[in-house]
């Protein structure tokens, strides 16, 4: 059993294959963090809960004269609020009498076999009994307002899941102003936190900083996990590095506001809570309600970064990705966006397919502008009937087809334009407050997805279309953020409830959207990386992973998404040059290898195209179908680091049993009398040899000794200019 309850001595041990998760009760009916880290046996770690008596820290009333435990210093698996801890609180709630206090004391417990779902919500899933959980009721005795602390435990991945179910079981309503999913009080001492910031078209960038005293927040209030910051985090030990040392993981399995919150107390001991943004969030529970939080992913290894983002590559793969292309190697597609834009005739599409069925290319996708008055960005999104003055669509996908091709679309459902038949009809379905114009982005408001039966209509505009013709691919779109939350369907004092409602309406339309076309590839976006986060890929295998589509600023966006993601998820795009975002060329070689290094596809006019270039993205395309097993299901290892090391980066892929291995070194900028760049390779196995495919300035295919390879390195060759690359392939001879 990977749960043990110690009755006894009440503790419950939550063992993964590597780690042991540790939770006590004391004598006053608080339930303590123990202890996370490195597996142990059985045994009490009760001797890391040194308790004295701490000046203006405060002690509750079961304590009587106890004063050396105190709600403000002791290490809690899940806090109340208002009654004596003063650090961040996990939870914050509003009682009928005005009060904002809730004493969270343990109420019992329960454990059993497999994971049940969240209603409505994304979150990780059961492979045959591979999960056990344990639910650990809290309930305060004077409101009854019960937190039911919900811990899955995948023990052969090293995974646990955390959430929080509130109930209400007190005589009259009360209203959640905090209801985060996880807290984790750490051990003290000092830690780093890592986390991902960017901005559209330069999304998860690494930041690495000591955790100082006092509070660290990252979060979005935009209605989306954001550009600019992902629900991603990671505390490390400040000697960790990708090979070795002590890191701890949290995903969040939710799309829409949240918010990660560190704080170093007064005891050097740090505390991080993570959830639904606070700040945009209140939720009125009824008598006999009960709501539930998002899910979070938590990890931990002592074999340092790149260990940890293996552990989250196999279980997004595993448990959080679904259907029919959760393994299955993703059709190279050609998007016509970066092509033609809004200007296109039906002609100019037949022609770029055509061109793209002769390269190899496997997908045709028509984004925006085929629906409605679309000639711009200004008005028809609502209105999502064909534009037959522009596209003959039912004709196209058959073209398409026969071309040897599958075909795909492009949708923005969330999004409205006033000029569109959708907005006159209904203008009371965009989000709003009464008296206020609202704010535009892109020329475009947003529907008020907490209501259902606008969720509903504008899916049933979308299935008509998608049920028309033979449509394999959908990617999904989302280009502003939320503001003017207000609903007219709410009363007043349910108005904090928008926006969560909102995302449930964007997983409601989801969720029909892949039951009913489960054929269908779906691929997120949001102004390409602004939601890229594990709720969206329960849904969508795959999420376009940044508007930008510069090879070189594309490294170190991959870079720093494969810290919590594994490439399988990542949609990557060579386009043409100069780039539409930074006007910067690139050589095809570049744009290739960080495109293959995700999954493939096209996004620029190939009828344009000179011979040469054709015949390499011929040579592309039978690369990463020879490779793409490896590029999906490999573990991933960054070789190299571009922030630091900027002139190149290098990156690999390695197969579970060792044998083989695809090596991409990307080189950027070249130096004069530059110096020679030595790789070590990681995850080989050091007592085999391997022979290399791909080497330049060499006659013939040599052998080489994993351990040299790791622990010696690799000389990579002398670059004559940007924009070069080396792939090497090596495989495990005998």
């Amino acid at each position: 059993m990977s749960i043990i309850y110690k009755q006894e001595e009440k503790y419950f041990n939550l063992h993964t294959q590597n780690t042991t998760y540790q939770i006590g009760i004391n004598q006053y009916g608080y339930v303590l963090h123990n202890y996370y880290g490195r597996r142990i046996a059985d045994v009490s770690m009760n001797q890391l809960l040194n308790l004295y008596d701490r000046g203006f820290s405060g002690n509750p009333s079961q304590a009587g004269r106890d004063r050396t435990f105190s709600l403000d210093t002791a290490a809690l698996e899940y806090t109340g609020c208002g009654i004596g801890d003063y650090r961040i609180s996990s939870c914050g709630v509003l009682n009928e009498d005005g009060s904002m206090a809730a004493d969270l004391q343990y109420a019992g417990y329960n454990i059993y076999r497999g994971k049940q779902g969240i209603p409505g919500m994304p979150a990780a899933y059961d492979n045959g009994g591979e999960c056990e959980t344990l639910e650990i009721v809290l309930e305060d005795p004077c409101t009854k307002l019960r937190a039911v602390l919900i811990y899955n435990v995948f023990e052969k991945a090293d995974m646990i899941t955390r959430r929080v179910r509130f109930e209400n079981h007190g005589d009259g309503a009360v209203r959640l102003e905090r209801a985060l999913s996880v807290c984790l009080d750490m051990q003290p001492g000092s830690w780093d936190l890592i986390h991902f910031h960017g901005r559209h078209c330069m999304e998860r960038q690494p930041e690495r900083l000591r955790q100082p005293h006092g509070i660290t927040r990252i979060s979005s209030k935009r209605g989306s996990s954001s550009h600019q910051h992902n629900p991603f985090v990671i505390m490390a030990a400040p000697e960790t590095v990708e090979t070795n040392g002590d890191c701890y993981g949290m995903m969040l399995v939710y799309s829409g506001d949240y918010a990660a919150e560190i704080e170093m107390d007064q005891m050097n001991s740090t505390r991080i809570v993570m959830g639904i943004n606070p700040d945009t969030f209140s939720w009125k529970l009824e008598k006999e309600a009960v709501f539930d939080t998002p899910e979070v992913i938590m990890g931990f290894t002592h074999e340092g970064l790149g260990t940890l983002s293996q552990m989250y590559h196999r279980f997004i793969r595993n448990n959080i990705c679904r259907g029919k292309y959760k393994n299955a190697r993703r059709p190279v597609l050609v998007n016509n966006w970066e092509g033609t834009y809004f200007d296109f005739t039906h002609e100019k599409l037949e022609a770029i397919a055509g061109e793209a069925a002769k390269l190899g290319i496997e997908m045709f996708v028509l984004d925006d502008g085929w629906f409605g008055k679309r000639d711009d960005d200004c008005s028809g999104l609502g209105d999502w009937k064909v534009n037959e003055n522009k596209v003959h669509l039912a004709r196209l996908a058959q073209t398409v087809n026969e071309m040897g091709m599958k075909f795909g679309l492009w949708i923005e459902p969330e999004m409205v334009n006033e000029d569109s038949d959708l907005y006159r009809e209904h203008p009371g379905w965009a989000l709003k407050i009464p008296g206020r114009d609202p704010a535009r982005a892109r020329y475009q408001l947003v529907l008020d997805f907490s209501r259902v039966e606008i969720v509903d209509a504008v899916y049933e505009q979308i299935a008509s279309v998608l049920s028309s013709c033979n449509i394999e691919y959908v990617k999904w779109d989302m280009n502003r953020s939320l503001a003017d939350t207000w609903s007219a369907a709410l009363p007043a004092d349910r108005q904090g409830e928008i926006r969560h409602r909102f995302v449930l309406g964007v997983y409601h339309f989801a969720e029909r959207l892949v039951n009913d076309f489960p054929h269908v590839l779906l691929e997120g976006c949001s102004g390409g990386g602004g939601r890229f986060d594990a709720g969206m890929l329960y849904y969508a295998p795959q999420i376009w992973c940044s508007d930008d589509t510069d090879a070189e600023e594309r490294v170190l966006i991959q870079y720093g998404t494969s810290f919590g993601y594994p490439a399988s998820t990542v949609g990557s795009h060579v386009s043409a040059v100069p780039n539409h975002q930074t006007g910067r060329i690139s050589t095809m070689d570049l744009r290739g290898m960080v495109a293959m290094s995700g999954m493939l596809g096209y996004e620029l006019d190939l009828t344009t195209l000179k011979k040469s270039d054709k015949t390499k993205v011929r040579q592309q395309i039978k690369t990463y179908k020879k490779y793409a097993d490896l590029v999906m299901n490999g573990n991933y290892y960054r070789l190299t680091d571009p922030v630091k090391e900027p002139d190149y980066c290098a990156w690999s892929f390695v197969s579970e049993n060792r044998k083989k291995c695809l090596v991409n070194f990307v080189n950027l900028h070249t130096r004069a009398n530059g110096p020679l760049i030595n790789v070590r390779f990681r995850g080989l196995n050091p007592e085999a040899n391997y022979k290399i495919q791909g080497e330049k300035n060499q006659g013939g295919q040599k052998i080489y000794n994993g351990a040299a390879l790791m622990y010696g390195g690799y000389i990579f060759p002398v670059f004559t200019g940007d924009g070069e690359t080396v792939q090497l392939y090596l495989q495990e001879v005998r």
